[in-house]
């Protein structure tokens, strides 16, 4: 008499209501995460930097001095103070260059050294030749492209501002003086400032308009975390916890017990001795294939190691302490909530308080910041690779010490990995039965 067939596996309650769950979480999560940081980052931004330079020596027009890049810096002050979406700095053409630099500020506005006497030379009675002063706008695709177009759209805001507000005095000047100006003459007064745009910090051409930074540190990051979940897969089956498939054959190693501390040193000793694999083969690929800008390739590959090795490491301990949800755990740490938060496309100042707070912490802001230092900024360490190095530190140590305190907690309470004696023998003979199953040849048919 047959057996009677066991019933389908899609008719398990518990199957539909976990893979639901576990894909619900996911869906919502990324869908929040990605969308939120990003949905409207115009009315978030508050205090983007931006530096305003006042290189104008000055003039003597009629007998008294006069200055009036400091007009143009003051107005530019007064109305900023009703509107906290731009943090306008003022300094040197020196400390401008610097800052630009290092990414620190988005861009700037210059006035250049004879700007009121160029102003005032418009007006002049002797002036045969009229040259229009100029402001500049400096833009910084360097510290991220959408933060720079705001800076840059800011800025000449500003600068056309206060062309109009210089216009007003320049032309209510000579009419007050009784002058009969061309009409030529009168819209040139009314607007007579120029506004040139220039790249504050230029870039080379294979740098993704200032993204490679941030493009290649997601590479290191994906590759530590996808790292971490094959070398627990690698390990535990050689250890017999699992079977490997290929194609329709199977392969299982003998059951070797192995404690929980163990199993993760084995595996922290494969992710930190296959970071050096992974680091070299991403430098070597998108540097020596792709032709990405780069400098300082010693430091480039590693720091590529390093931040492969840490990630990895960090994405094993949440697996050995949280098992088969420990990916999820990884994919929303490094990747949901990381790159939101990282200020690589949307500047930090353009984003919810709630992703703010997170990128003091989430991993890749900090690993984003210290290969724009490595690829940008001459790897100055105060240009954010300092706190990149800080942070891998403090996160390997956190990680070191939270994986190994959790695993050998449970192997002190017993809580082992391997089978009883009495389920490794039923689990012995259940493979059996199947191997033998698998080998049996099909009946001939006629």
């Amino acid at each position: 008499m047959p057996s009677p067939q066991p019933p389908s596996v899609l008719r398990s309650p518990r199957l539909w209501i976990g893979t639901g769950l576990i894909l619900a979480v996911i869906a919502a999560l990324f869908s929040l995460l990605y969308v939120g940081g990003n949905v409207n980052p115009k009315g978030n931004l508050r205090d983007l930097p931006v530096a305003l330079v006042n290189s104008d020596a000055g003039a003597e027009v009629k007998g008294k001095p006069l200055n009036l890049g400091d007009q143009v810096v003051s107005g530019i002050k007064k109305s900023a103070e009703s509107n906290h979406s731009f943090s306008w700095q003022v300094m040197s053409r020196q400390e401008a260059d610097k800052k630009l630099g290092q990414g620190k500020v988005f861009g700037a506005l210059v006035v250049p050294r004879n700007f009121t006497a160029a102003v005032a030379g418009l007006s002049a009675p002797q002036q045969t030749k009229a040259v229009r002063p100029a402001l500049t706008v400096l833009t910084n695709q360097s510290a991220g492209s959408i933060g720079s177009s705001m800076a840059s759209q800011a800025t000449q805001k500003a600068a056309h501002a206060a062309s109009a507000q210089l216009g007003k005095e320049l032309v209510g000047r000579a009419e007050s003086q009784g002058a009969k100006l061309a009409p030529a003459a009168q819209l040139m007064l009314a607007d007579p400032v120029t506004v040139q745009v220039e790249d504050g910090h230029p870039l080379g051409t294979h740098s993704a308009m200032g993204l490679s930074a941030f493009y290649y540190a997601l590479v290191l990051v994906v590759c530590g975390m996808l790292g971490a979940n094959a070398i627990t897969s690698q390990v535990d089956t050689a250890l017999g916890y699992l079977h490997t498939d290929f194609g329709p054959f199977r392969q299982r190693m003998p059951l070797r017990p192995t404690s929980r501390v163990r199993t993760l040193a084995v595996g922290s000793v494969l992710m930190l001795g296959l970071s050096v694999l992974m680091g070299s083969l991403v430098e070597g690929a998108t540097v020596g294939i792709l032709g990405m800008d780069a400098s300082h390739l010693g430091l480039l590959w590693l720091y590529s190691v390093g931040t492969i090795a840490v990630v990895g490491v960090s994405a094993l301990a949440l697996l050995a302490a949280f098992g088969t949800p420990g990916m999820l755990i990884s994919t929303i740490v490094f990747v949901a909530m990381a790159v939101p938060s990282s200020g690589a496309t949307v500047p930090l100042q353009a984003l919810p308080d709630f992703f703010r707070t997170l990128s003091e912490f989430e991993p890749l802001r900090q690993i984003t910041g210290g290969t724009r230092a490595i690829l940008y900024y001459d790897a100055q360490a105060d240009a954010g690779l300092s706190r990149a190095w800080i942070s891998m530190g403090i996160a390997f140590a956190a990680s070191v010490l939270f994986g190994f305190g959790v695993t050998r907690f449970y192997d002190r309470k017993g809580l082992h990995r391997h089978p009883r004696p009495e389920e490794a023998a039923e689990g012995t003979g259940a493979d059996e039965a199947a191997g033998s199953a698998d080998a049996a040849p099909a009946p001939a048919t006629a």
